[in-house]
């Protein structure tokens, strides 16, 4: 029997007479016109009411559960609207992947990195981007620049903040390749991940931060290094937080959280 509809019987002998909910909405709303369906059930709960004889419990049980129904679709247009409006304004990063190449371990995630996205206007737009990691608990961070050759840690991730000038940088150890970074973008460095400044501008200005804050150790590649650093990149956790976009940021989905 379809929810809809129900036959209902009288007196011995009589016809039965099929009874259509007023509630019921007919196929052609798909679930895409959500705000248009829920105007047709008011429209049908009102008339309903109008022309049922007053003062039943029946009727103000269905009030009770319209208005209930009413509340939970429009707060999930409300969610979903909210949701969409933030992956519109989310920007995915460009994303490469490093081979270990004997000397540098690189990792199996993939290192992101962001274009244009720092507060880096007006003054002291390092203290910004310091406070926007750390709000994504990024933190133990520092101001200052990135070294001049290859090195690598691997006791954290981490994240590189360029909030004033621009440098190249060579990732994923001598055989990896070359980016540029300005200020607004925003790399994050697995950990293992070789990077080495190539040259930047008079006026580079960059800051660093780690997932829960955690302390970093710094290697170059040199014998004895590893195993033991393979073990400590392989036991590191995913962070829970984008260091830009939080929970909700592109991070966790790349690196396979």
């Amino acid at each position: 029997m379809s929810a809809a509809s129900l036959v209902l019987s009288g007196r011995s002998g009589a016809s039965p007479t099929k009874f259509v909910s007023p509630f019921w909405v007919p196929a052609r709303y798909p679930l895409a016109s959500c705000a248009q369906a829920s105007r047709e059930l008011r429209f049908r709960y009102v008339g309903c009411i109008m022309d049922e004889q007053p003062g039943t419990y029946r009727r103000q049980f269905l009030a009770r559960s319209f208005k209930m129904m009413a509340l939970l679709v429009l707060g999930s247009v409300s969610t979903i609207r909210r949701v969409l409006a933030q992956a519109r304004n989310m920007k995915q990063p460009e994303t490469a992947l490093f081979k270990d190449d004997g000397v540098i371990p690189n990792n199996r995630l993939h290192l992101l990195l962001y274009r244009g996205v720092l507060p880096i206007g007006g003054e002291d737009a390092a203290t910004r981007v310091v406070q926007l990691f750390a709000t994504n608990n990024w933190t133990n961070s520092w101001r200052n620049g990135i070294y001049p050759f290859h090195h690598y840690h691997s006791t954290s991730h981490e994240v590189l903040g360029v909030y004033r000038g621009s440098v190249t940088v060579r990732l994923g150890g001598e055989q990896g390749r070359d980016f540029n970074a300005r200020a607004g973008d925003v790399i994050v460095i697995p950990a293992g991940v070789g990077h080495k400044n190539l040259g930047s501008s008079e006026d580079f200005g960059v800051v660093g931060a780690y997932p829960d804050g955690r302390d970093w150790d710094l290697l170059t590649g040199k014998p004895g290094e590893r195993p033991q650093a393979d073990k400590n990149i392989a036991s590191l956790p995913i962070p829970d937080n984008d260091p830009v976009f939080g929970a909700e940021g592109p991070l966790r989905g790349i690196w396979g959280a």
